[in-house]
């Protein structure tokens, strides 16, 4: 049987409009909707619409796809995303839904240990505190954020590099918690961006980030707080005096400047004039828009392992493309910057993944 719904994701991973397939394919509007709504397409239809689309024609008989609704994904820029861009991201959560059943199938990962903080989401602070003490991190800087997340069960992913307004989203979908990054961003943004995720989905999985007026400030605060400790911040820096030295200490929670100076201003350790004028500053020195003085980019253990255990049996990406009937450009997309060396070992201290039959 022909699934609409998947007809649908791969429309929508293509950015196209039910208008433009149907020029693309060269089919009628009507026969797209027809279909999309149920109807089951002719042989000689479908291998147009896999074509147009670059699929192969056997994703559209698979069996029911996990759909994303907007409602249920914590997406931080509505007003900036396209409608395209909105439905190309949450089709790539269907996608990356998929790839990660893929890998259950196989390997057994780390059960997610995340707790339900929605009555602190007033308190975010508090919350991160909190969090921190369930994971035992105490009040030293995280260190490899992705690593923790990943051994706390959360499942990572990348974004369409092309997806630029988005900055990253974030889901629940049968008790695993997902979240998929832009990777387009700098090393410090996406480190952030990954916090901010895990606030929504310990603060707001219950309630629902969208319905709660202030959820994104709250998910901002959560982050500054969960990546720098107040302990940790006030030993580290008693005294501001310069936008040097707050470029030189945001390595150590692997933040972005102007991160570190909201950071300090919230903790009373910059006055509103000392903290507008820094970040005057930083933005003359290009801290704005980027990271001229950057940290390495985070990468995902599971992906890597699960990679470097698939070759170990002569298996790449490809396969995992054939398995799940995409293309192969769909498994780079949710992986992208993500998977690190694909060779190696698969075990790696205090984190055990475990090859399947």
């Amino acid at each position: 049987m022909f699934n609409a719904d998947r007809l649908r994701i791969a429309r929508q991973r293509r950015k196209l409009s039910g208008k433009g397939l149907a020029e693309l394919a060269g089919i009628s509007t009507v026969t797209i909707s027809k279909i999309e709504n149920g109807h089951q397409p002719e042989t000689a239809v479908v291998n147009k619409l896999a074509a147009a689309l670059d699929y192969p024609e056997d994703f559209f008989s698979m069996g029911p796809p996990e759909v994303l609704e907007s409602d249920t994904v914590s997406f931080r820029s509505l007003k900036k995303m396209s409608a395209a861009e909105r439905d190309a991201s949450l089709a790539a959560g269907a996608l990356g839904v998929a790839l990660y059943d893929w890998i259950d199938e196989k390997f057994t990962l780390p059960e997610p240990d995340l707790i339900d903080l929605s009555k602190e989401r007033n308190r975010p602070e508090s919350a991160a505190r909190m969090l921190r003490q369930h994971w035992r991190l105490g009040d030293r800087p995280v260190g490899n954020v992705l690593k923790l997340l990943e051994s706390k069960g959360v499942r990572i992913l990348s974004l369409s590099e092309n997806t630029r307004n988005v900055d990253a989203y974030s889901f629940w979908r049968n008790d695993r918690p997902y979240i998929f990054l832009n990777q387009e961003k700098t090393a410090e943004r996406s480190i952030f961006d990954s916090a901010h995720e895990l606030s929504h989905l310990v603060l707001h999985h219950h309630a629902g980030a969208r319905i709660e007026k202030g959820a994104e400030m709250q998910a901002d605060r959560f982050a500054s707080a969960f990546l720098m400790p107040e302990a940790d911040v006030m030993n580290e820096v008693t005294h501001v005096v310069s936008v040097s030295q707050i470029i030189e200490a945001k390595s150590r929670w692997k933040v972005a400047a102007i991160a570190l100076a909201y950071r300090l201003h919230s903790l009373k350790l910059l006055s509103d004039w000392n903290y507008r004028s820094i970040c005057i500053e930083l933005g003359k020195r290009g801290y704005r828009s980027g990271e001229p003085v950057g940290v390495e980019r985070e990468t995902s253990t599971v992906l890597a392992k699960v990679l470097a255990a698939l070759w170990s049996k002569r298996l790449t990406k490809a396969d995992i493309a054939r398995d799940l009937a995409v293309p192969l450009d769909e498994i780079e997309t949710l992986i992208f910057r993500l998977a690190g060396p694909t060779r190696g070992s698969s075990k790696e201290k205090g984190f055990t993944l475990v090859t399947g039959a």
